[in-house]
């Protein structure tokens, strides 16, 4: 595990101060994804869970930087979101819809279907764009969405399409992306308690490796070349910047000596190592600055049964990647998933227990 050390002055300085706390008697507001496409403009969705009540789905708007947040009721549970800038945006909900965003969150209208069951979307530009789902298949559109057609070379690594999925999309340049994913096959052949109900019988399952997937492309998506891998775990989040460095993030199950682990990506050469792991760390997020400054974020775990009670949000920054400082962060911020979005050198996170921190000085 890499040291906690003192860090530069700068950075010493900076803590994450809460910039909206949603604090209402017998109701929860959780965060799913949060992008900011300008330092001025953001937008974070999710839901508001009332027990047994039908989910609330809004979206918070923001156009000063996060001083002050509107509310937006969104049509369906939200899953993911993109922005190509800071007006035009997409959103994929549960049900795998498609909606679209000309002013910055405060208006969404519903596009054709994709294919399949899509769980997210990135555009390069108004018209052409790629969505990943489930059953091994990614799709790609070059007219804003209106048609998609299958990438076939996402079906060319082994493994069942039923228990294969592409989650993540990630571009470096117009011309360098990304997309990864993973095969799962059922690993237990008898019935069994969910684990926060049956903690003693997830800790005896022995974790085992399984294939992760990936499509590289150099060409702006017009061809994919697509690998696969033996290893634990799940690749959760890609982050890449232009001039060749990456920070992937990999979730481990509660059997795993480790809820999670961050790596070094040099994506002109392929190579990959682990610059950070905690067994009392579980990182939900990543970021990467295109100085190369990184930021995990996530939770401290309680137990070995990780994602079942929040624990107190922990963020850690590093210039190189081997030294770590722990960053201040407001006490009241609790979760078990956290996500971060920036612009620039602005940065900001959202908990799934609703609080919006930004990173000041």
């Amino acid at each position: 595990m890499a040291l906690l050390l003192a860090g530069t002055a700068p950075l010493a300085a900076q803590r994450w101060r809460s910039q909206y706390f949603y604090d209402e008697d017998k109701t929860t507001l959780h965060f799913v994804d949060m992008q900011f496409p300008s330092a001025s403009r953001g937008v974070a969705v999710g839901f508001i869970e009332e027990q047994g009540r039908r989910k609330k789905s809004v979206a918070l708007v923001t156009s000063d930087s996060g001083a002050h947040w509107q509310t937006v009721e969104l049509p369906d549970v939200p899953m993911s979101l993109y922005f190509l800038d800071e007006s035009l945006g997409w959103l994929v909900t549960v049900k795998g819809n498609l909606y679209q965003t000309t002013e910055a969150g405060k208006n969404w209208r519903k596009l054709p279907k994709p294919p399949g069951e899509t769980l997210r979307v990135y555009f390069t530009s108004e018209n052409d764009g790629w969505a990943a789902g489930i059953r091994k298949r990614v799709f790609e559109t070059h007219d804003a969405g209106r048609h998609w057609t299958p990438v076939s070379a996402a079906a060319d690594p082994p493994g069942n399409p039923d228990y294969s999925t592409y989650t993540n999309i990630a571009f470096a340049t117009k011309q360098f992306g990304i997309i990864t994913g993973f095969n799962l096959p059922p690993r237990r052949t008898y019935q069994r308690m969910p684990d926060w109900i049956d903690p003693e019988s997830a800790l005896r399952y022995r974790d085992t490796p399984h294939l992760s997937y990936s499509l590289i492309t150099h060409d702006a998506g017009k061809t994919w070349k697509a690998d696969s891998a033996s290893l634990f775990g799940e690749i959760e989040r890609v982050r890449l910047t232009p001039d060749g460095k990456g920070l992937g993030l990999i979730g481990y199950s509660s059997a795993f000596r480790y809820p999670s682990e961050a790596y070094r990506i040099d994506w002109h050469t392929g190579k990959s190592a682990t610059v950070y792991r905690d067994r009392q760390f579980d990182i939900s997020d990543i970021w990467l600055d295109a100085d190369g400054t990184a930021y995990l974020a996530g939770a401290k775990t309680s137990g070995q049964v990780r994602g079942l009670i929040p624990g107190k949000v922990q963020v850690l920054v590093s210039h190189d990647w081997t030294t770590w400082k722990q960053m201040p962060v407001d006490y009241r911020a609790d979760a078990t998933n956290v996500i971060l979005a920036g612009a620039g050198k602005d940065l900001w996170m959202a908990t799934d227990q609703g609080m919006i921190l930004k990173l000041e000085p």
